[in-house]
């Protein structure tokens, strides 16, 4: 069997991670990638550190189920062998600076009028116009301005905060490649290619907007402060590590004070609604800390367990991969790569019961399918 997206050509002009995460969900859906590299170098994530074989785990976690091919986009022949596999593909994306793709004669325009089928990704950073289209972008940057580093903090009164991992850089990749899926689909009944654009701050800002931007939803009736909200603190301290617990409903929270043999917080009126609970949230939260700190976090988890109250343990990133609710999901798996030798990574996320995602290649070495792939186009050699 073979992945959802059998026999459509990518051809994938991204770096870094955005595009790279989105081109490999593609790949690993079973598209015919094919990333296009500068020859002195290629992707700048291939030179990142946590290395081995001078293979970058960045790189090798973001690029495989893709063959690799070198261009230089600063000859007539590298843009020309460009222009002809974007006219035979299906999807063409690219990450450049808002404008760079135009100057190189690689815009949706002159693409498109080549192949009107295509569809023509574009990913921007803050934007594709406005006064901070041309500025240079990373993921702390969209977290700043997007407010997450104040959702993050709790409230506008405390320190902002990052988010400890390149969360506007990966959703951004997840949102891309489920617009190029949408696009196809559309193709599939109309017959036509589009113009998809997408930058990272248009995605934090709708990620957010779902649960964190209540107080700015009602037109004339804005929060003129953020609070901070209880959910940022479930997690509490026991006597050997952290668990989390989130008492949202009356059951749950009669459940956790019968767990806990606590019948003192049940009868407590400061917690006696949801309503109440949240008003309260502070002394809440400070009630249950001191109300679980003597217990050993196994311990608890099996109180908690039997009262069906939601929780779970706080693991690092070694027990995570250990736990058994990954290993019974089969999401860590193990495969051996030529150079960098045997990796472990997260398999695609989707099962699919008759179209499996898989990973049928490992990320290419620099240029390793050149010769391959412009023999595929009709395309001579010397065109790299």
């Amino acid at each position: 069997m073979t992945g959802p997206l059998t026999g459509v050509r990518v051809i994938d002009l991204t770096t870094v991670i955005s595009g790279p995460l989105a081109t490999m969900t593609l790949g690993d859906q079973g598209a015919d990638v094919i990333k296009v590299e500068q020859p002195s170098g290629g992707d700048f994530s291939r030179h990142v550190a946590t290395r081995r074989a001078d293979m970058s785990a960045s790189f090798l976690n973001n690029n495989r189920n893709k063959r690799s091919v070198t261009l230089d986009l600063k000859t007539d022949d590298g843009l020309n062998a460009v222009q002809t596999m974007a006219a035979q593909s299906d999807v063409f994306i690219q990450n450049f600076r808002p404008g760079v793709a135009e100057r190189l004669g690689l815009g949706y325009n002159a693409l498109s009028a080549l192949n009107p089928k295509l569809i023509y990704v574009s990913i921007a950073g803050f934007g594709h116009t406005g006064p901070l289209a041309q500025n240079p972008v990373y993921d702390p940057l969209i977290q700043a301005i997007s407010a997450l580093t104040t959702v993050q903090a709790g409230s506008d009164e405390d320190r902002p905060r990052l988010v400890r991992t390149i969360l506007p850089d990966k959703l951004t990749g997840i949102q891309t490649s489920q617009a190029i899926t949408a696009a196809l689909f559309s193709r599939e009944r109309s017959g036509e290619g589009q113009h998809i654009q997408i930058s990272m701050l248009d995605v934090i800002i709708a990620f957010l907007w779902s649960s964190d931007m209540n107080g700015h939803t009602f037109v004339g009736d804005e929060m003129e402060r953020e609070e901070a909200q209880s959910y940022i603190d479930l997690i509490y301290e026991v006597e050997d590590g952290f668990v989390s617990i989130a008492v949202m409903q009356d059951k749950q929270w009669q459940g956790f004070t019968k767990a806990i043999i606590r019948p003192d917080l049940l009868e407590d009126p400061r917690f006696a609604t949801p309503e109440l609970r949240e008003i309260n949230r502070d002394a809440r939260l400070e009630a249950i800390q001191d109300a679980v700190r003597g217990f050993a976090a196994a311990d608890l988890i099996k109180l908690l367990d039997a009262e069906n109250v939601p929780n779970a343990p706080v693991l690092s990133r070694t027990q995570m991969r250990q736990h058994p609710q990954v290993a019974a999901n089969g999401i860590v798996v193990e495969t051996l790569h030529p150079v960098a030798g045997m990796l472990r990574q997260a398999r695609h996320p989707s099962n699919f019961s008759k179209t499996p995602a898989a990973i049928r290649r490992p990320a290419p070495t620099l240029g390793e399918h050149t010769q391959e792939v412009l023999a595929e186009f009709g395309l001579p050699v010397s065109g790299a």
